[in-house]
């Protein structure tokens, strides 16, 4: 496993971090022992980086990742989880809940501190808020020691075009902007070099747009990016390579992108995933792959409030 500076955390990261929404149940139903073998076979893959939010499973997540490193040396992981977002449409950023649900958090993962607290597609609030309630809930636990680091969350990336020239974060996580098909990630990548901030790309799948199963109903995209991204998965399957394997080899190999999130509930998949990061990617197939994305290359879709969905399509 490779490791790479988040920012100016102080962090060394692996290149491939553990999401733990899976954890939480929100892509099948999981087995709690076989979540917490799935922590573990992260770990002794060499993957130091967990991240999880209360939103994932309504709670669910963080108590069976609590469970699974209750017994780990805290110092073996770098450990991060969101405050803000605890429903599909339940969003609350005011400073008293934030500390609320840190302290929430920290009782359920059994740990005093979080090397990083990000707020939860704050595209979803106006700034204001953001501004006057949660930066401020931020500051305040950081000097308390209760996190270590700060950071902000979303889908569109003219949130944090917005942001970080304004307001101080120490890492951000993207997600969807960085994979096969959408490479626009790379849109504020001096932006975050300027800032020394860290950054955690998020979802090499695409939420599982990159797949041979098709995408489940909720999924944002349009029907032709689904088609085309499924496409491309076929493409892979008929060849005898899988396009997860593809996509998280593409994924961790920029050295600008300190580290990759992939989630799962199942042990073999994680360390499955760990050592394709090792492996020497399929160059031809790769071209061949991204030949079958290009009609629909960067497209995305809107998230949150129009201000950050407008700026991206703005600066695009």
């Amino acid at each position: 496993m490779k490791y790479r500076a988040l920012g100016n955390t102080g962090m060394d990261v692996s290149v491939l971090s553990f999401g733990a929404s899976s954890l939480g149940a929100v892509f099948r139903p999981t087995d709690d022992r076989e979540s917490i073998r799935t922590v573990h076979a992260a770990l002794d893959a060499g993957i130091n980086f967990i991240d999880v939010s209360p939103y994932y499973g309504l709670t669910k997540a963080e108590t069976v990742l609590g469970k699974a490193i209750k017994q780990v040396p805290r110092d073996q992981f770098y450990l991060s989880t969101k405050a803000g977002r605890y429903g599909p449409d339940a969003f609350d950023f005011r400073r008293s809940t934030i500390m609320a649900s840190v302290e929430e958090s920290l009782q359920r993962l059994h740990t005093d501190y979080l090397d990083i607290l990000f707020l939860h597609d704050a595209e979803f609030v106006e700034p204001a808020i953001l501004y006057e309630e949660a930066i401020p809930a931020l500051r305040q636990l950081k000097r308390e020691g209760k996190i270590r680091n700060t950071g902000i969350c979303g889908l569109p990336l003219g949130l944090f075009e917005a942001f970080l020239p304004q307001a101080e974060f120490d890492a951000i996580i993207s997600y969807c902007h960085y994979s096969l098909n959408d490479t626009t990630l790379e849109r504020i990548l001096p932006l975050l070099e300027e800032k020394r901030t860290g950054l955690v790309n998020a979802s090499p799948l695409s939420m599982g747009l990159l797949g041979t199963r098709g995408t489940p109903d909720w999924h944002p995209a349009s029907e032709r990016l689904k088609a085309v991204c499924k496409q491309a998965a076929e493409h892979c399957e008929a060849q005898g390579e899988n396009i997860a394997k593809l996509a998280v080899q593409f994924s961790t190999r920029n050295e600008q992108i300190p580290t990759t999130l992939v989630s799962t509930a199942n042990p073999s998949n994680i360390v499955n995933n760990a050592k394709w990061v090792d492996e020497k990617i399929d160059e031809e197939l790769l071209e061949e792959v991204r030949a079958i994305l290009e009609p629909v290359r960067d497209e995305t879709w809107d998230s949150g409030i129009p201000l950050y969905n407008r700026q991206r399509e703005d600066l695009a």
